[in-house]
């Protein structure tokens, strides 16, 4: 997954260096503030690749004694300052250049300079149109993989390079497309307006995918839990064992686009002794990560469990599952429905 997820922001940085020289070129020959405004994209996500790929370089590094968890939420922190980057470098020059375009006196525009900025847009249509058909040829097979459908699970998705090359090359085509309308209807009307407009459209667009990029990957950065169905596995394993006879509470983590951390705080049968526990925290432990390989940190806590505590873990259940049933993507198959997780005795945990 990670060889992958480099492949793909390796084609989106090329793109991204070939298309931001072009467009850089292109809008300071012709004045076009449209050019300018997605070379100063294209800049920000080139720098943006850079930081995605030291992500991953870092992310990848093993646990140590300061960082005892590893180093998984490297992605997320690298995937935030890119985020700030899309913003910075992207909207704000775009809608600022916008602006001084529209209080600024045009200079004549000939033929020859559409020629080329048409051109230069038609070029970057292809680079970053074959850079987005990459990323999603990987999202869909994930979100396949994952029984999900597309747009959910780029929402909902803990790989944030991924999610961040993707979303960059949507707004990137988007915004060539209205870079394209803006120019012809300058020439069109002769109005520089329509330039200066079409700059000002893109710098939102950049912002809204920034704030959207932000917003979710600071989730991931400060504790987000892992997915629902990721949890109604852990929950499914817990149920199957008779040892077990109350939960008070499961918290889950998500300590890397890979890696969960999942605690426990559960009663086990008063008959049983030291070993005993310690051979059924044994067997649930790697059951649960044969079942879900991203569990890679499972914590088992004795603790006393009262009735009001046992039926508050039923209902929180009952919202992860309807929660983690609104995400499957219908047309995967039976295979693909959330199962229940209730124990023989017809009891729900919480989640």
């Amino acid at each position: 997954m990670a060889e992958e997820a480099k492949s793909t922001v390796l084609v989106a940085l090329l793109a991204n260096v070939g298309v931001g020289v072009a467009k850089l070129v292109g809008g300071l020959v012709t004045g076009s503030s449209a050019l300018l405004a997605e070379a100063a994209h294209s800049v920000a996500d080139t720098l943006n690749e850079i930081f995605l790929l030291l992500s991953l370089s870092r992310a990848s590094k093993p646990a140590d004694r300061t960082h005892p968890f590893g180093y998984g939420k490297e992605r997320f922190f690298w995937s935030l300052i890119a985020a700030v980057g899309i913003f910075v470098s992207g909207a704000v020059f775009s809608i600022a250049e916008g602006i001084h375009s529209l209080t600024t006196p045009e200079e004549e525009t000939s033929t020859a300079h559409f020629i080329v900025i048409y051109a230069i847009l038609a070029f970057s249509v292809l680079l970053e149109g074959g850079s987005l058909l990459k990323a999603l040829r990987q999202v869909t097979r994930e979100a396949s993989t994952a029984r999900r459908r597309l747009l959910t699970y780029i929402v909902r998705s803990p790989d944030p390079t991924t999610k961040t090359v993707a979303s960059e090359d949507s707004i990137a085509v988007l915004g060539v497309l209205v870079a394209i309308a803006g120019t012809v209807l300058h020439q069109v009307t002769g109005s520089p307006v329509w330039d200066a407009s079409s700059s000002i459209v893109i710098g939102v667009l950049l912002g809204l995918v920034a704030f959207l990029l932000g917003r979710d990957t600071k989730e991931l950065l400060i504790g987000e839990a892992a997915d629902p169905a990721v949890r109604i596995q852990a929950v499914q394993v817990l149920s199957g064992e008779p040892g077990i006879v109350g939960i008070k509470e499961i918290l889950t983590m998500q300590l890397g686009p890979s890696n969960v951390l999942v605690a426990v705080r559960l009663a086990f049968e008063e008959t049983l002794n030291g070993r005993e526990i310690e051979e059924l925290c044994t067997r649930v432990e790697l059951a649960m990560r044969e079942k879900v390989p991203s569990l890679t940190q499972v914590f088992l806590d004795p603790s006393r469990v009262t009735a009001e505590e046992a039926q508050r873990a039923e209902e929180r259940f009952e919202v992860t599952r309807t929660e983690a049933a609104s995400l499957v993507d219908p047309d995967a198959g039976p295979e693909a429905k959330v199962p229940a997780a209730r124990t023989r005795t017809g009891r729900r945990l919480r989640t």
